[in-house]
């Protein structure tokens, strides 16, 4: 059920969110029947891939699909602050060994 439940919360991010759904498809560069296809969690023949749900997830400035994904595998999503124009995020001073080799795997 988590695959109907993530497709149905991308479906409201694109239909019911603050950036109307023509505007997401053309910053995503995919036509609307399309992208509204994909959306549908009842459409068996047509999945929404991971790189449209990320190009939407930037289109939309939402990361509420994120905050589910992590929620759902037993994490949190937190912004980084100070973000430097080093592709590297910084790791937090103090994390342990085991989280580092447990992030490593994802």
């Amino acid at each position: 059920m988590f695959e109907k439940d993530l497709t149905k919360k991308m479906q409201d991010i694109v239909l019911e969110g603050r950036v109307p759904a023509k505007d997401v498809c053309r910053v995503i560069k995919k036509p609307y029947s399309t992208l509204l296809r994909e959306l549908n969690p009842f459409d068996n023949h047509a999945k929404l891939g991971a790189e449209t749900m990320f190009d939407i997830v930037k289109a939309t400035h939402n990361v509420s699909i994120l905050e589910f994904m992590a929620r759902e595998l037993g994490y949190t999503l937190m912004p980084l602050d100070g973000v430097e124009s080093s592709s590297k995020p910084k790791r937090a001073s103090g994390t342990s060994e085991r989280v580092r080799r447990q992030a490593a795997t994802m």
